[in-house]
């Protein structure tokens, strides 16, 4: 029965796995711890720069002082309550040069794709419906025509199977 457990449950586990959301969900976190290094350079080499044309190239130095006496003692530790809302603005700089540039190089194109996509899929279900009206509606005058044509001979009271019928067709 224990080996019938594990099978259960080693299975339950592999379907887990396979499933796609799972696996998007890793390929996302990887690409993600990537894609972190990429925006960290671009704010130390490029947004701090501009910032240090300003003020300091260190976002990390703007700090306002709570409690005196602030400062550094000669151990080389803070004294006093310091505020460092240089690395608040350092990271929320981050974060809003992350969110930009996923959804301006990720989301937004994949949008408008995926809209041709859907427009496209309609175009072609409008075209289909379109045929198939129009091949329902040739198959009706089809079968009107020999209605008629039928009845025109004199052959339309004939029984199905009999020899006359199959010629009408």
């Amino acid at each position: 029965m224990s080996e019938k457990k594990k099978e259960s449950v080693l299975a339950g586990f592999k379907a887990f796995l396979m499933r796609g959301n799972v696996v998007d969900l890793a390929v996302a976190v990887v690409i993600g711890a990537a894609f972190t290094n990429i925006v960290n350079s671009i704010v130390k080499g490029i947004i701090s720069p501009l910032v240090g044309a300003i003020g300091t190239k260190n976002l990390d130095v703007y700090t306002s002082c709570l409690k005196a006496p602030c400062g550094v003692d000669a151990k080389g530790e803070p004294t006093g309550v310091n505020i460092m809302w240089g690395s608040v603005l350092n990271a929320a700089l981050s974060f809003l040069i992350t969110a930009a540039v996923v959804y301006f190089l990720m989301v937004l194109p994949m949008a408008k794709y995926l809209s041709k996509v859907e427009a496209r899929r309609k175009a072609k279900e409008g075209v289909q419906e379109t045929m198939e009206i129009t091949e329902l509606e040739v198959l009706k005058d089809i079968r009107d025509a020999l209605v008629a044509q039928r009845s025109g001979n004199g052959e339309g009271t004939r029984a199905q199977g009999t020899p006359g019928a199959r010629d009408a067709f």
